[in-house]
Order: structure tokens, then sequence, then C-alpha cells
């Protein structure tokens, strides 16, 4: 898929999946929203705000192309990731989420929520999920 060029922003991988370089903190994950096409970028900052305001300490990093959420010295809880027709929202500790988010993975651990085009989902569930997932132990990606 053809992206944008550097001279007019991020390019825009597989899916209209922004390519932000990779960072800790606010900044990369507020750059990270801000190339996120059309209606996905309004579900981004909707995602943001509710992770803030259920955990105004959360820890933020954009790794991999995605931004990731986290407790410090705990890991981290929660990435998300846009593709063609739904943003990716992945708990990577979800299968002890009550109740458990819909979507399986290959990881037994992780489950997944898909919100699609209408920007639909349940902000009152999603932060319940934020809140439980904030518990558990979370991952702890390998220093790169």
């Amino acid at each position: 898929m053809a992206g944008k060029t550097a001279a007019t922003g991020p390019v825009l991988l597989a899916g209209g999946n922004p390519q932000i370089a990779k960072g800790d903190g606010d900044a990369p994950v507020q750059a990270y929203i801000a190339a996120m096409p059309g209606w996905k970028r309004a579900v981004g900052e909707r995602l943001d705000a509710l992770i803030v305001a259920t955990l105004p300490d959360v820890a933020k990093a954009v790794k991999w192309n995605s931004p990731f959420y986290g407790v410090p010295g705990q890991g981290w809880f929660l990435s998300y990731h846009c593709l063609t027709s739904y943003i990716k929202i992945a708990f990577f500790r979800g299968a002890a989420l009550t109740p458990v988010p819909p979507v399986g993975s290959k990881d037994p651990d992780t489950r997944y929520l898909h919100i699609g085009m209408d920007g639909i989902f349940d902000e009152a569930r999603f932060a319940d999920w934020v809140r439980q997932a904030a518990l558990l132990p979370g991952y702890l990606a390998p220093k790169t």
C-alpha cells in the first residue's frame, strides 16, 4: 500500500497504520494518534482520553508502530494498531479480565477488542477493562 511520504507526514503502512518512530512518553503516542487516518483518529483520541481518565499516571510509548500503555515498573497492559476496517486493541492479559474481551488470540493470555468504522464501543466496559488490566502483571517488552 502506498503511504504518505516523509515530506507530507508519517508513512501509512498496510491498513493505514502510521509508521511512528519508537519512543517513550506521551509525545510519540500523540504523534501516532495525529497520523491515524480518517475515522481512526477520532477513535484513537477517545481511547487515549479514556485510558488517561481511568489511569492518570499511565505510562505511554510507541513500539513496533503501535501505542502501548502500561504501569511503570509493572509492564504494558494494552496496545492498539490500525487495520484496514478496524482498530485492533490488544489486552495482553485479557484472558484474566471479566468479562473476557471478545476476540481470541494465538497467545492464550491475549484478547482483543475490534472497533469498526462506526467507531462504536462500550466506553464504560473499556474503562473497566483498563482498570482491571492495570492491576495485572504486564508485558515486559525486550530492550531494543
